[in-house]
C-alpha cells in the first residue's frame, strides 16, 4: 500500500523533510490526521569517532502512531485503507504546524465517530515555520 499525493503514488521524498497525511478507513469512513518525517538521524562509529548520519525513516511502511488505526489496519487489512499525503514540507517546524492546523481546523477531537485522533500535541514557534 503506497502513499498517494495529488492522486499519484508517492515514492521519493526528494528534498522534503516530512509530510502531513490523512488515513481513511474505506469501510467506516473514519480518518486520522498525522505527520511523518522522511529522515531520521542515527549514530555511527567511524574510526573511534561517533558521527550522526541521516537515514531514511520507515515512512513507506508507516501506518501512524495511533494504536487504534494500527489495530484496524491489522483487523480489516491495508487494502481497506487509503493513505494520502496532504502537505509536503521542507522543515520540521512546518510539518508540526500544518499537522496541528489541520487537526484543529477539522475538529478531530470533537468528533469521535469520524476521527481516530485522540491527542493534539504541538510546540511550535513562528520562527520554525517556513511556508
Amino acid at each position: 500500500m503506497t502513499w498517494i499525493y495529488n492522486n499519484e503514488p508517492y515514492l521519493d521524498p526528494g528534498e522534503y523533510y516530512g509530510f502531513v497525511y490523512i488515513i481513511t478507513n474505506l469501510l467506516s469512513g473514519k480518518q486520522y490526521i498525522g505527520k511523518k518525517f522522511f529522515w531520521t538521524t542515527k549514530r555511527k562509529q567511524v574510526n573511534k569517532v561517533r558521527k550522526r548520519i541521516k537515514v531514511e525513516s520507515d515512512w513507506k511502511e508507516y501506518w501512524s502512531s495511533s494504536d487504534e488505526v494500527k489495530a484496524d489496519v491489522e483487523r480489516f487489512g491495508p487494502e481497506n485503507f487509503k493513505r494520502e499525503i496532504i502537505y509536503l514540507c521542507k522543515n520540521k517546524g512546518t510539518v508540526n504546524y500544518l499537522e496541528a492546523k489541520e487537526q484543529f481546523t477539522r475538529s478531530v477531537l470533537e468528533n469521535r465517530d469520524k476521527w481516530y485522533n485522540s491527542w493534539i500535541m504541538v510546540k511550535v514557534s513562528r520562527s520554525h515555520i517556513k511556508l
